[in-house]
């Protein structure tokens, strides 16, 4: 539709093992300014990243990456990317309950 803009934002919240309070108010801004760099170090725009000494939010936009979908699913399906993704970061899971098929 023309003159339509939309915009989609994505919040990632990073918490510290047990949530116990390990980010010291020392070195918080520091680490919230290296999160902010890996996001637009990826070509995305960081919008802003916070937290307290437990947990880190960071909320940036993912419009590179949602452009690039078609090219990148020719390559590797959204289930095999997700299944890749549980893999990566140890997520136990059933692959019975995922992607069910109607």
């Amino acid at each position: 539709m023309a003159g339509t803009f939309s915009q989609i934002y994505i919040q990632i919240v990073f918490a510290v093992k047990g949530r116990e309070n390990l980010i010291l108010k020392r070195w918080q801004e520091d680490l919230h300014k290296y999160i902010a760099g890996i996001v637009r170090n990826k070509e995305q725009k960081s919008i802003i990243v916070g937290g307290m000494s437990d947990h880190i939010h960071a909320i940036g936009n993912v419009f590179n990456y949602i452009l690039n979908q078609e090219n990148h699913h020719h390559i590797k399906t959204f289930k095999e990317e997700y299944f890749e993704f549980l893999k990566e970061f140890e997520i136990e899971f059933n692959e019975k309950y995922l992607f069910e098929c109607y």
